[in-house]
């Protein structure tokens, strides 16, 4: 996996990210950069909801592991390191396992186990106290890091309705530096992703060390071979208000402050889930009254974090029965203690996301490249994560987005390339209707049969010979190949036809071999042609080779009567040439 920044929280792994942009769709502030198909998390428009997390298919968007921070931090601060367990934790294990964990976080190396539960409760108070002394405005919580992140990027007008106290975790953190020494290192382990964030930020002067999720929990657990059923039972070394545990839940800090009737007072209200945030801000910035609200991002709350582990976690249901559970079951554990003002007091400002301004013609032309310059063409289906075409276009421009993620521009491209490709091909294409006859056809299939779209709705019968296509309809044959000669068109086919049974069509495809064909006959008639003129030549040849050896031996008998003539001539030439001599 691939982290491109030591503090950033949440990255792709690139191997796995396959463009489906489920993660775009997901993202309540769009903070994803699509490049070459694959989704990138932009780290400064992030506000580390850890929703695209939760809902990567692929598992592509993972976030930064911690583990080996926490157990170099234990090895530094040797006996004088505190863990700080959110009131979550009792959602995922069992009552017998529940008792068992502290012992299990010491065996891991913590000296000092203790549930964040005990910052909960002097939260809740100041919360409530800070909300009666300001009843002329909207408040809100801020126990939840995601919503004062989303509020201090992207809603930064409402940053002075955040209650200037801290959350829970960094309260506890502040009071066990303090309590037990500022040379004490402090682990949260929760089940939120922005409490990693919370952690880095300026403001909170490192109280906490190092921050894991429940997921990372348990992997420590395995890595150690650290079974809970081979420990022993053991109490917190301090005791948290039972109820601040509900904490967790939607309305959990009302009900920790005993106040109201737990979201059912027209001036307090609890919402959960980013949907519900949205009408709340929209509500909000149209008709502004005071109002109290317990906001927490993740739906029914941090029963639901994104940092749980993705096995054996349960249901929400079951986790949020077994934290009530461990409430009301519950009886206080270890000692009590008290938080003082400087723990609990800080400040939000706003840091709003800077962005250009995009000209209106800048958007139109961007539509009009990606096929949505009608307002009928701008269909917003949300296929490729944005809300609108428009959020779209504007993406694209500003260089986060890419203009092939409109599936259904993309889908009309590719209805025109192939219209395209079916158009210009040479071979001939006809479709027919379950009642053989002709509904679309090709140029080459018109040049063929010499036809126009006149013929659209007739018979295939009206062209040609419709046997093959009737032996498809019949189901005596799935696909018929044939070579056909048309000699009513002076053409010769290679037919490859074929039914389509769900949309109750037979395609017909239509090679024009008339060339091949008449030159083949052509080759065949030459070679005949050259046979028997070889053996015309060769049976004259024989004529001729018998009339010369006739001749030859003709003209041989002669020159022999010649030679013997000859010799006799001289042989009586020489005897009387002979009898001269003597005479003489």
């Amino acid at each position: 996996m691939i982290q491109p920044n030591p503090g950033q929280i949440i990255f792709t792994d690139r191997a796995r990210c396959r463009d489906c942009y489920r993660c775009l769709r997901v993202c309540p502030v769009k903070a994803i950069r699509v490049r070459g198909g694959q989704a990138f998390v932009e780290e400064r428009l992030c506000i580390a909801c850890g929703r695209c997390v939760r809902e990567c298919p692929q598992g592509a968007k993972n976030y930064r592991n911690d583990i080996e921070r926490a157990i170099e931090t234990v090895r530094e601060g040797g006996a004088k390191c505190a863990v700080t367990l959110a009131p979550s934790f009792a959602g995922l294990w069992p009552d017998w396992g529940r008792k068992r964990l502290p012992s299990a976080l010491r065996k891991m190396g913590f000296a000092y186990v203790a549930e964040t539960a005990v910052g909960a409760y002097p939260v809740a108070l100041s919360c409530k106290e800070w909300a009666l002394a300001h009843p002329k405005k909207a408040n809100f919580a801020t126990a939840c890091p995601v919503v004062v992140n989303y509020v201090e990027s992207y809603r930064p007008d409402l940053v002075s309705r955040l209650i200037p106290y801290a959350s829970p975790m960094i309260a506890h953190a502040r009071s066990l530096k303090r309590r037990l020494g500022p040379e004490w290192k402090v682990v949260f382990i929760g089940p939120c992703l922005a409490k990693k964030y919370e952690a880095q930020k300026e403001l909170v002067n490192r109280s906490v060390d190092v921050v894991l999720t429940f997921e990372e929990l348990k992997s420590w657990m395995e890595r150690e071979k650290i079974d809970l059923a081979h420990c022993e039972e053991s109490l917190f070394d301090e005791s948290p208000d039972l109820q601040a545990r509900l904490f967790a839940m939607s309305g959990g800090l009302m009900k920790t402050a005993s106040w109201g009737s737990e979201g059912f007072d027209v001036e307090r209200i609890a919402v959960s889930g980013y949907e519900e945030l949205k009408e709340l801000f929209n509500d909000i910035e149209q008709r502004d009254r005071p109002i109290f609200v317990e906001p927490l991002f993740c739906s029914q709350g941090c029963l639901n974090g994104p940092g749980l582990p993705k096995k054996d976690a349960g249901s929400s249901i079951t986790r949020r029965q077994a934290l009530l559970e461990y409430t009301k079951e519950s009886i206080p554990q270890g000692k009590r203690v008290e938080l003082l003002p400087e723990d609990l007091q800080t400040e939000y400002r706003p840091h709003p996301i800077e962005s250009e301004e995009i000209p209106e013609m800048k958007i139109r032309e961007m539509l009009e490249k990606t096929g949505k310059g009608r307002p009928e063409d701008q269909l917003n289906c949300g296929a490729c994560g944005y809300d609108s075409c428009r959020d779209k276009a504007i993406a694209v421009i500003r260089g986060l987005a890419e203009p092939e993620m409109c599936i259904p521009a993309m889908r009309r491209l590719a209805e025109r390339r192939t219209d395209r490709i079916i158009e210009t091909s040479p071979n001939g294409l006809v479709i027919l209707d379950e009642h053989l006859s002709i509904l679309s056809m090709n140029e080459a299939f018109r040049h063929f049969f010499m036809c126009s779209d006149a013929v659209l709705g007739k018979p295939i019968s009206y062209l040609m010979d419709p046997e093959p296509f009737e032996n498809l309809a019949s189901g005596i044959a799935d696909k018929v190949e044939a070579t056909v000669s048309h000699k009513s068109y002076s053409l010769i086919c290679h037919e490859i036809l074929y039914a389509l049974p769900e949309a109750k069509q037979y395609v017909g495809i239509f090679v024009d071999i008339t060339r091949a064909q008449t030159s083949q006959k052509k080759l065949e008639e030459i070679k005949t042609q050259a046979v028997v003129q070889a053996k015309e030549l060769l049976e004259h040849q024989t004529r001729m080779a018998e009339k010369i050896a006739q001749f030859l031996g003709e003209s041989t008998a002669q020159g022999e009567d010649l030679v013997r003539k000859l010799l006799q001539i001289a042989g009586d030439k020489r005897v009387e040439e002979s009898k001269t001599r003597k005479e003489g």
